[in-house]
């Protein structure tokens, strides 16, 4: 999840042992090795080096730099507020930590994030991820584990819902999402893993305290739902680093199976097709045009309603800015975007987007109720860790009928 919280700098670095990167305000994918300082500008700046610039002289610089090079864990805490549309304020403590099962360059950093949070919607968070690379990236190993205490917004199913007033629901959700891969070709990947979902006491709220009295829900939800099934996955990656990255394609191909057999409470399948493209623009300061295509659809059977695609609920809860999340939903989801990334200062320590997407919803499972969604913004970065190449992303985006929105990330949103 990134979308979430920001962390207010206020930049709280509670160091521990041998930590260089600082806590994400919600999981991020971290699985990147370091680039080496010929591919890495020298004159490149974070917020580390502003810090340090005050703290320490220069040679203390360069004796810490050289220490924290050779640390084999870097491990950090961040305490924080935050804004989203769909959680209000909200306050956190996120921590996170980088390492890598073998030295060398041919295996990559393997991540772990964790973070707690609660919100002014009375809305409770509570992740944990991990990303591991075996020696030599033989196996990738994934494991995306999440609770949500979740009062949240919902605005129906196809056309009706691009104008419909918002409901308010209220859920418990508990996912646990596991994956293993294996090489079996150069960037080339296939694996197996076990998605477990599950939602419980769902309700209609008739009233909010900080969103006022929400329109009634048109549809009637079961007050549970399980998923449980196996997956399988295929994917190629040739991007130098998974975090901001500056060149490569990532494509990927999950199938997911829930069945009564395993404990879901029936039998349907979906699929999700994912596309990222990275291109670095010509010129000195290596601005970077960037894709993403995310496709996620129903093969067969009936999702619960809280299954279904829909805005801002891929996995880091990223897809549709300009929208809140679960604006629009459908049985199909496709969606593309593209983002001009460039450089406002030379060292990189500032930086701007422009990005516009679009989504396409497909409302019911007759393939009828078509919607198409279309928003655009612009946003600022900020570098946060030069290493890993993380950004605080802070983006304003605009939609349809009168929607937009603050949008904070620590990462690009893909």
């Amino acid at each position: 999840m990134t979308r979430i919280f920001f962390c207010l700098f206020f930049l709280f670095w509670v160091q521990a042992k041998g930590q260089e990167s600082i806590g994400m305000a919600e999981p991020i994918p971290v699985p990147t090795p370091l680039e080496t300082e010929e591919e890495r500008d020298s004159l490149e700046k974070d917020l580390s080096d502003v810090w340090n610039l005050f703290r320490f002289s220069q040679r203390n610089r360069l004796n810490k730099d050289s220490i924290l090079q050779h640390k084999k864990l870097h491990f950090a805490i961040v305490p924080g507020i935050g804004y989203s549309l769909q959680t209000g304020l909200a306050s956190f403590i996120a921590g996170n930590g980088v390492f890598k099962t073998a030295k060398g360059a041919s295996t990559n950093q393997s991540s772990f994030q964790t973070l707690v949070a609660v919100t002014q919607y009375k809305q409770l968070i509570f992740p944990f991820v991990m990303s591991i690379w075996t020696p030599k990236n033989r196996f990738h190993i994934t494991s995306d584990n999440r609770f949500l205490k979740y009062p949240s917004l919902t605005f129906g199913i196809g056309q009706k819902s691009l104008d419909a007033p918002a409901s308010a629901i209220n859920f418990l959700y508990l996912k646990m999402h596991q994956t293993i891969m294996t090489k079996v070709l150069p960037n080339f990947y296939v694996g197996l893993g076990y998605y477990f979902d599950r939602f419980w006491k769902i309700r209609e709220v008739e009233r909010t305290l900080h969103r006022g009295t929400p329109a009634p829900f048109d549809l009637e939800l079961d007050r549970e739902a399980l998923a449980s099934g196996l997956v399988a996955k295929v994917s190629y990656d040739s991007r130098p680093r998974l975090i901001n990255p500056a060149k490569g394609l990532y494509a990927s191909l999950l199938l997911r199976d829930n069945t009564p057999l395993m404990g879901g409470d029936s039998r349907w399948r979906t699929g999700l097709l994912e596309i990222r493209k990275f291109f670095t623009l010509p010129g000195r300061a290596k601005n970077v045009l960037a894709f993403w295509s995310h496709n996620w659809f129903t093969l067969n059977g009936n999702p619960h309603y809280l299954m279904l695609p829909s805005t801002g609920w891929d996995d880091f809860f990223n897809t549709g800015r300009g929208y809140i999340q679960g604006r629009f939903r459908g049985s199909d989801m496709f969606y593309f975007e593209g983002e001009f990334r460039y450089k406002i200062l030379r060292s990189g320590l500032l930086g701007g987007v422009l990005f516009s997407n679009v989504q396409y919803f497909i409302g019911s499972p007759l393939r009828s109720d078509q919607i198409v969604v279309p928003a655009g913004g612009l946003g600022l970065r900020i570098k946060v860790n030069k290493n890993s190449g993380t950004n605080l992303a802070i983006d304003y985006g605009f939609g349809i009928n009168g929607s937009r929105g603050l949008f904070i990330n620590l990462g690009e949103s893909f």
